[in-house]
């Protein structure tokens, strides 16, 4: 099987990867079939466990690559990561500030509650999915730190996350009065813009090699932002919160050791 996966091309394997993280956030919404509420701790160590393995994959996938390639291009290094982390993470900052300037008009319904929900969680899916895409699409060029391993473990490390993302969705929605079913493809649609992301970035990536060291930076500052904004915050409301912050620990070193010792 891996060995299948290795000989496909860079677009069918970004594909594959991404749809791999899109298959765990429909797993996780398929958890309404069989619970009316999940235990707390366990979701929260996995978004603690992912959002370690992604601050690793942010760096050694992604932002080192990035600074590497730079250089080989005679690009000035930490100019080319400067602009792009900040890029990436201001516009993930620009898309809350207007989406949440604008909600503040509207009354506090069900259904804003549930919009507001979605969005956020789909809207923060689509940088994970340009991130998987970018990593992918720079195994083209043989740089330093962009390896098979490293694209796999951000995918991997991205999809952990999204399971608990997708019950996250399809729980509360639950909770609102809809059926199972439409709760479970509500929370399962709100990662289809990861293959779409994914596939989009590769492609962009593959088509000229300068501007792969400002994708790479790019996707490493929003790939940041969406988990100190995102992901740390909502496991850190977990009463242990020393031992998520333990798990989150753990997460970022199986992610250096998959990236230093075999990368």
């Amino acid at each position: 099987m891996y060995d299948w996966f290795v000989s496909q091309t860079i677009i069918i394997k970004t594909l594959l990867a991404s749809l791999f993280t899109f298959g765990l956030t429909t797993l996780g919404s398929s958890i309404v079939f069989f619970f009316k509420k999940v235990n707390k701790t366990f979701m929260d160590g996995m978004l603690s466990l992912a959002a370690g393995i992604m601050l690793a994959a942010a760096f050694w996938s992604l932002l080192e690559p990035g600074i590497s390639l730079a250089q080989t291009l005679k690009f000035n290094g930490w100019l080319i990561a400067l602009i792009g982390v900040m890029s990436g993470g201001l516009l993930l900052y620009l898309g809350d500030a207007i989406y949440d300037s604008h909600s503040i008009s509207r009354d506090s319904t069900k259904n804003k509650r549930i919009a507001m929900l979605i969005f956020s969680i789909t809207i923060h899916n689509i940088p994970e999915g340009l991130a998987v895409g970018v990593a992918f699409g720079s195994l083209k060029y043989n740089i330093p730190g962009a390896t098979l391993l490293a694209a796999v473990s951000l995918a991997v490390g991205i999809g952990i996350q999204n399971f608990p993302e997708g019950s996250a969705i399809s729980l509360p929605l639950r909770r609102e009065g809809y059926s199972r079913f439409k709760s479970f493809i509500i929370g399962s649609l709100s990662g289809i813009v990861e293959p779409i992301a994914a596939v989009i970035g590769a492609i962009l990536v593959l088509k000229t090699r300068y501007i792969l060291p400002f994708f790479l930076t790019f996707a490493a500052g929003a790939m940041i932002y969406v988990v100190t904004k995102e992901i740390i915050p909502e496991s850190q409301q977990n009463e242990k919160k020393d031992l998520m912050t333990i798990f989150t620990i753990i997460g970022f070193t199986i992610m250096m050791v998959l990236d230093v010792a075999l990368g």
